[in-house]
């Protein structure tokens, strides 16, 4: 399984809809096994500054950018079967 990388911050509305979305796919069997490494910029500029990206949320997996902005369920579940694909 690839990594995946969420770039969110607490206070973006389009963030919390990720994380709904990300919870109600979870809770198909094929996604429950993705771990999501989650980088709040604002606390972690370190880690955020180094890619390269505008809007939150932001979906890396294997350290290529997937998705930027505004998430629909279908554009998250393409990200997350990007994960689970074998290489």
């Amino acid at each position: 399984m690839k990594p995946v990388k969420l770039f969110f911050l607490k206070t973006c509305p389009y963030c919390k809809q990720a994380f709904e979305i990300m919870e109600s796919l979870r809770r198909q069997d094929k996604y429950k096994a993705i771990e999501v490494e989650l980088i709040e910029e604002s606390e972690q500029p370190q880690i955020a500054n180094r890619y390269d990206y505008y809007y939150v949320p932001t979906f890396y997996v294997d350290e290529v950018k997937q998705h930027e902005g505004v998430v629909t369920p279908e554009a998250l579940e393409k990200v997350f079967r990007l994960a689970i694909e074998e290489e």
